[in-house]
C-alpha cells in the first residue's frame, strides 16, 4: 500500500516512511493512496477471529510491505498480553446502550491498544536498523502515559511528553510522571493542550531540527495509531451479530472517532459516527452547522477533551474534498487564521457519516449519577458524555466507546456521587511515587533546547 500526504498527493510513501515521521514534511497527514473495501462475504470470514488474530488482518492491510504476516501476528500477541481481559477490549450493557470498555491496558485508557502495538513496532524497527529515535508527543492526559508505558526501558528510544501544566488530573498526571526509566522524559507547558500540539507540530516542521534528533511521534496523527484503533470497531460488529451498527464516540482530536470513519470506507457496515463532546464543542459546531471556528479553551472535569483544534479533521476534509491536496492546504491556512466555516455540500457529505452532540459539567456529572444509580456502573467523564450524546440524539441502541477507568479523574467521580473510584491494585503504588517532570516555558524554541540538552 502507498501512502500520500493530505496536503501534496503528488508525492508517495512507504509504511515504514508513514510509521516513523508520523507527520509529513509538507505539514499535512498521511492517508492511503487507495483502500482495501471487504466484501460481505470477506467479513464473513473475519467474524470468528479472535481479537488478536482480527487485528493481525486488519493491520495487514496497510503494513504488509514493512513486516510480514508471521511477524506481525507475534507482534499483536505480545502487545496485548499484559491487558487485563484477554480480548483486550470489552462490551458490556448500561441499559440498552452497549459500551465497548477499551482501558483494560496498562494505563487504564483506550490509548494502550494502539500505543502498546506501536511501542513494539518501534522496537522491530530498531532491530532491523542501527538507529536511535526521540519521540516527541504531546497529551491532554492519556496519549502520554499510554505512550510512556509503551516505551519506557526501550533501548535506542527516548520519549519526551508534553502536557498542559496543571490542566490534566492528577492521576492522569502521575502514571506518567512516576514512570523512573531512564529515556522517559515528562515537560509541563505552562499553556494548554493545543499549546502542546502546536510546538509537536512545530518541531516536525522544522526539518532541520527534527532530522537532527531523528524526530517520531506516536499523537493519533500517526496513521498506524488510526489503524490499530479501527480494529475494535469491526471487532464490535462482529460481537454484536447486528446488520448495521452505529457509534457514539467521546473525542478531541478526532482520531478514535477517524478509526470508525476507516472502517466504514474499508465496508464495515457502520450507519452513524457520533462525535461527542465537552463544552469544547469545536468539533459539534462543525459538524452540525459547519462552524469550524475556534474558541478559547475551558477547563472541564473530561480534560482529555479540552482542545479546539482537532487536528485529525484533515483527514476527513481531504476526503471529502474528493482527495484534492491542494484544496486540502488551502482550507488548513483558513483553518490556521481560524476563518474556516465548511461548505453546505461538504456539510452534507459529513452528515451522511457523522452525527455530533455536546454536553457541559453539569449534565455530565449528572449522567454519572443516574448511570451509577440505574446500572451501578460508574463512568469516567469521558464516557459519560458519549452516553449523554447517544441519549440526547435518541440513538439508545447504540455502542459508546468507554475510553478511560473512572479511577483516572477521582475529583469529578466524588462530585457526582460522592464515591472514590479506585486505581486498580497494581497502579495504587503511583499515588505515593515521587513525581519527575520540568515545567518549560510555552515557547518552541526553549522546548527545542530542553530536549537537545537530555539527549
Amino acid at each position: 500500500m502507498k501512502y500520500v500526504s493530505t496536503r501534496d498527493n503528488s508525492k508517495e510513501y512507504n509504511f515504514e516512511q508513514v510509521f516513523i515521521k508520523g507527520l509529513a514534511d509538507d505539514g499535512g497527514l498521511y492517508v492511503p493512496k487507495s483502500l482495501k473495501k471487504f466484501s460481505f462475504q470477506e467479513l464473513l470470514e473475519l467474524k470468528n477471529l479472535s481479537y488478536n488474530e482480527l487485528s493481525t488482518e486488519i493491520i495487514n492491510q496497510f503494513s504488509s510491505d514493512f513486516i510480514s504476516k508471521e511477524e506481525l501476528s507475534n507482534l499483536v500477541k505480545k502487545s496485548y498480553s499484559t491487558f487485563r481481559e484477554k480480548e483486550v477490549v470489552k462490551i458490556s450493557n448500561v441499559g440498552e446502550i452497549k459500551l465497548l470498555e477499551l482501558f483494560h491496558g496498562p494505563t487504564l485508557a483506550f490509548k494502550d491498544v494502539a500505543m502498546q502495538f506501536i511501542g513494539n513496532l518501534y522496537e522491530y524497527y530498531l532491530n532491523k536498523n542501527d538507529k536511535k529515535i526521540n519521540i516527541v508527543v504531546a497529551t491532554s492526559g492519556d496519549t502520554g502515559a499510554a505512550a510512556i508505558d509503551a516505551i519506557k526501558g526501550k533501548s535506542n528510544l527516548n520519549i519526551f511528553v508534553l502536557h498542559p501544566n496543571n490542566k490534566i488530573s492528577s492521576v492522569q498526571r502521575k502514571i506518567m510522571t512516576t514512570v523512573e526509566e531512564k529515556n522517559v522524559f515528562n515537560i509541563a507547558i505552562d499553556g494548554n493542550f493545543d499549546d502542546c500540539q502546536n510546538i509537536v507540530k512545530q518541531m516536525f516542521s522544522d526539518l532541520e531540527f527534527s532530522k537532527s534528533i531523528n524526530m517520531s511521534g506516536v499523537n493519533s496523527i500517526n496513521w498506524v495509531r488510526i489503524i490499530v484503533q479501527a480494529v475494535y470497531y469491526f471487532y464490535s460488529y462482529f460481537k454484536l451479530d447486528k446488520e448495521i451498527i452505529s457509534f457514539a464516540v467521546p473525542t478531541g482530536n478526532f482520531g478514535d472517532v477517524f478509526a470508525g470513519y476507516l472502517a466504514k470506507q474499508m465496508g464495515l457496515p457502520i450507519d452513524k459516527l457520533i462525535v461527542a463532546t465537552n463544552e469544547n464543542d469545536i468539533l459539534h459546531r462543525a459538524i452540525s452547522k459547519g462552524d469550524y471556528v475556534s474558541k478559547e479553551v475551558r477547563e472541564t472535569i473530561s480534560p482529555s477533551m479540552d482542545i479546539q483544534l482537532a487536528s485529525n479533521f484533515e483527514r476527513l476534509i481531504y476526503y471529502v474534498n474528493s482527495s484534492d491536496s491542494e484544496k486540502t492546504a488551502e482550507i488548513m491556512k483558513k483553518v490556521k487564521q481560524n476563518s474556516y466555516q465548511i461548505e453546505k455540500n461538504n456539510l452534507e457529505i459529513i452528515q451522511k457519516d457523522f452525527l455530533s452532540e455536546s454536553c457541559n459539567e453539569q449534565e455530565t456529572l449528572d449522567i454519572i449519577k443516574k448511570n451509577y444509580e440505574e446500572n451501578n456502573i460508574i463512568l469516567d467523564p469521558h464516557t459519560a458524555i458519549g452516553v449523554g450524546a447517544a441519549k440526547k440524539l435518541s440513538f439508545n441502541d447504540c455502542v459508546v466507546l468507554s475510553t478511560a477507568h473512572p479511577c483516572k479523574f477521582p475529583e469529578a467521580i466524588k462530585n457526582s456521587i460522592n464515591l472514590k473510584a479506585d486505581l486498580p491494585d497494581e497502579l495504587m503504588f503511583v499515588m505515593d511515587e515521587k513525581e519527575n517532570y520540568n515545567i518549560v516555558d510555552n515557547e518552541v524554541e526553549k522546548i527545542k533546547q530542553h530536549i537537545k540538552e537530555r539527549i
